[in-house]
């Protein structure tokens, strides 16, 4: 018998598969695994989100009014040339989908975001990785493989998994050697965390150019990652194609009050702000102690070298018999390591003595 059959393509892709969050048996875990945030949601995100729960039968507002012009408020941008969507992943797929044909190219660094590739398979496009130099972006070996076909350069700054990231210098020079007819987009999920002067997020190149878009979240530093808020800011062409595009009532009622709630509790993301930067420091002291010197990080991750993709195996397997879960990069051609996100302070020790009993164990 005849069954539907997917576009050709669609199956060589590889689903994308998120931290783990469970341990069988084991009731109190210590999420590391997915760069969430140590703190949590504003108690004024919760509030607001609780408050909107009896109009659930209701259509949220399609446009996310609201939202845009609280994020356009916050980050001193036109509301009009920003667009939300079901986390920054939805409105990265879509521009994939809207700008690139079959057979046309979506460049990437080796290391960046696993959905990169995943976007490109899904709109038939051909996903094309430069090498990375130190586990960075190299805007040289990205220019190297610019090609009559490619349509979208894709780069998540600061980079996951790396941590490390590009300065708006670099960005700039990326741009300028780039087709005109191609788009550049500027994932910037975990820019809240970046306090370095040479660094941007990417919305004064957007403000420069017509071909360059930024994308944000809500899911990292605003601990929002359950309810899928992401937005966009581009030129208004683009902004129009995405709106065209997204789904009608992307984002849901209770998640637009929710991230409404969030920008507006400065004092929270402060904390939540302040608690990375000190705990980033030492936890990469601390693995640096044991021998194990991370990836210099601007994120609220650390890469941690394990030597051998067997060695990073058996600590994730030992450090799962601990109950804390980290992850391993096998997925992004980095079989060796290990990812860690920022924890709260009593994870973080349980994490680092856990290390350092299976060092002790694996000598």
């Amino acid at each position: 018998m005849a069954t539907p059959r997917p576009r050709p393509g669609i199956l060589d892709i590889a689903p994308y598969v998120g931290g783990e969050s469970k341990i069988a048996g084991i009731n109190r875990i210590i999420k590391l695994s997915s760069n969430e945030s140590a703190i949590g949601p504003s108690p004024k995100a919760i509030a607001a989100h609780q408050a909107a729960a009896p109009d659930m039968f209701r259509y949220p507002d399609g446009d996310s009014k609201l939202l845009r012009e609280a994020i356009g408020r916050h980050h001193g941008l036109d509301p009009a040339r920003i667009v939300c969507g079901a986390g920054s992943d939805e409105l990265l797929h879509l521009l994939v989908t809207c700008y690139a044909m079959p057979g046309d190219e979506v460049l990437y660094n080796k290391h960046g975001f696993a959905i990169y590739p995943i976007a490109a398979m899904t709109a038939g496009a051909v996903p094309v990785a430069a090498p990375e130099v130190n586990y960075t972006a190299s805007v040289d070996t990205l220019l190297e493989r610019v090609s009559s076909r490619t349509r979208l350069v894709m780069l998540a700054n600061p980079n996951n998994p790396t941590g490390t990231y590009l300065s708006r210098a670099e960005l700039q020079r990326l741009h300028a050697g780039m087709p005109k007819d191609a788009l550049l987009v500027i994932d910037s999920a975990y820019a809240e965390f970046v306090s370095r002067a040479d660094y941007t997020a990417g919305e004064d190149l957007v403000d420069a150019h017509d071909n360059v878009i930024m994308t944000r979240t809500f899911s990292k530093l605003y601990g929002l990652a359950g309810l899928r808020v992401g937005w966009a800011y581009g030129p208004p062409a683009i902004v129009d194609v995405l709106n065209r595009t997204r789904p009608p009532f992307n984002v849901n009622l209770p998640a637009q009050a929710a991230a409404v709630a969030a920008l507006d509790d400065v004092g929270h993301t402060q904390k939540a702000r302040d608690h990375n930067a000190r705990w980033l420091p030492w936890l990469a002291a601390e693995l640096t102690k044991l021998g194990l010197p991370p990836v210099p990080s601007v994120a609220n991750f650390v890469l941690v070298p394990l030597g051998s993709p067997q060695r990073a195996k058996a600590a994730q397997d030992f450090l799962r018999t601990r109950g804390i879960l980290v992850r391993q990069m096998g997925g992004y051609h980095l079989p060796d390591f290990l990812r860690v996100s920022v924890g709260l302070q009593d994870e973080l020790e349980a994490f680092i003595a856990a290390m350092g009993d299976f060092l002790k164990q694996a000598r």
